[in-house]
């Protein structure tokens, strides 16, 4: 006790100095917390958005994920409602899961055919309610409320697009979307592209009767080839032309209801499903529903090639998104910890440089060599210390003041702004982590230069000048 009390001392001997190291290693904590709560926020969010589109798992015919997009008719997933009877009536599953609901992909052609324009979408057959509660997942308590699917409360043939799809059929002005470009070319004669006559009777023959007349400018037909192989026309209302956040999807996203889609598809055969989405209350549960599911596979399912895919296998950018994050955080980490390093050992050195002529009267009076060593290692790890209490406590601070700034920013993959906010409080062990590194940085920083003073001769030490 004794030692920590005269190292205290000998730090406010020179407070200016000791000041400044204390600044700059507070300050390079605060940086390091402050973009590790950033980073870590983007990586919920980020998992936020994949869960509350894809579930956390997927149920798949096992080929699907790497030969489905190409025709994902032929690998449907047979008798997919005693599928989803199983799990959710499980004893094991049953308390973790929030939804279970099916999702049938398919491609295709949607045209416009009154403006004489057609283009290649990659459509998805939902059950819009269950995706209203998966829009509604947010274990991570982000600011905002989810918003609900376009297609809630459309006709049974109500379709959303996206907007690159609205606008290259020439729909942005029926659908009100904005900073739409108009092709330079004058519009074709409507006469001459109306909806062939072949195509009009398929679409009729596969229409609900009892859906409602289209509304004029917002009718597109989906041509796409049913299990058969033989082409299958529909005619859809689109009611809303969406800004996915991604040019890609924009240019080709189709949302229909999934009855339509399985008409179109499976026309009078059983229809099929191309995944069974699950989504569980916690991701952490992962582990043990994965394992859960691929067991009642393996028993009550083995007749199908069914494989459980994760949110992350789903969506590769995920991974590559987190990475990116965890190496810049890491790299800027091993900066301040360079920083850290340097800065304490000046100090110290600079110490030993003053307190020559004391160093050499405590060994005189009988002080050991050892006893040097602590007394400057503890002087390098109280700096350290009052660095991390002082850094945390700013970087708590700071971190509200931002999460309560009402500030936004656009994220990658969104179409409008979010809340910009940075996770500090309650990331224990990144709070545990950084200040115990910093402590280490500075009781290393400080150990060369305590190794040193414990070394130097008594008697150069005591005509030192």
């Amino acid at each position: 006790m004794k030692i920590l009390t005269l190292a205290a001392r000998n730090l406010t001997r020179n407070r200016r100095r000791s000041l400044a190291t204390l600044l700059a290693m507070t300050i390079g904590l605060m940086a390091v917390l402050l973009f590790g709560g950033y980073s870590g926020n983007i990586n919920l969010g980020l998992q936020t958005g994949f869960v509350r589109s894809s579930g956390h798992l997927q149920i798949q015919h096992r080929d699907y994920f790497l030969f489905g997009s190409g025709n994902p008719a032929a690998y449907g997933i047979v008798d997919y409602q005693r599928l989803i009877r199983t799990i959710e009536a499980d004893p094991v599953l049953r308390p973790m899961l929030t939804v279970v609901t099916p999702t049938l992909s398919l491609g295709g052609i949607a045209g416009n055919f009154n403006a004489g324009v057609s283009r290649t979408v990659l459509g998805s057959g939902v059950v819009v309610d269950e995706q209203n509660q998966l829009r509604q997942w947010n274990d991570y308590r982000f600011p905002g409320a989810a918003r609900l699917l376009p297609l809630t409360g459309s006709a049974p043939n109500g379709a959303t697009i996206g907007t690159g799809v609205a606008r290259v059929l020439q729909l942005c002005g029926e659908l009100n979307v904005k900073h739409c470009p108009q092709p330079a070319h004058e519009a074709m004669d409507a006469s001459k592209t109306a909806t062939p006559t072949d195509l009009a009777a398929l679409g009729e023959a596969s229409q609900n009767p009892a859906a409602p007349a289209a509304q004029a400018g917002a009718r597109i037909e989906l041509l796409a080839a049913n299990a058969h192989g033989a082409p299958n026309v529909a005619a859809l209302d689109v009611v809303k032309a969406e800004q996915l956040g991604v040019k890609e999807l924009d240019d080709i996203a189709i949302t229909l209801h999934l009855r339509l889609a399985q008409q179109l598809i499976y026309g009078q055969d059983t229809p099929k499903v191309t995944a069974v989405v699950v989504q569980l209350k916690h991701t952490a549960q992962m582990p043990a529903a994965r394992e859960r599911l691929e067991t009642l596979l393996r028993s009550q399912f083995k007749a199908q090639p069914l494989a459980v895919q994760d949110f992350a296998t789903l969506n590769p950018s995920y991974g590559q998104i987190t990475g990116m994050f965890a190496a810049i955080f890491g790299f800027i980490a091993i900066l301040i910890g360079a920083i850290v390093l340097f800065t304490v050992g000046n100090t110290m050195n600079m110490a030993i440089v003053e307190r020559t002529v004391e160093i050499g009267t405590l060994r005189a009076m009988g002080l050991r060599a050892r006893g040097i060593r602590q007394l400057f290692l503890c002087e390098g790890v109280l700096l350290g210390a009052a660095s991390a209490v002082t850094g945390l406590s700013l970087a708590l601070l700071l971190a509200y003041v931002i999460n309560h700034s009402g500030l936004t920013w656009m994220p990658p993959g969104n179409s409008e702004p979010v809340a910009l906010t940075v996770r500090v409080w309650g990331e224990w062990g990144m709070l545990l982590g950084s200040a115990l590194g910093l402590l280490l940085v500075a009781a290393f920083s400080a150990w060369w230069p305590a190794r040193r003073a414990s070394a130097l001769n008594i008697v150069d030490a005591l005509r030192h000048a």
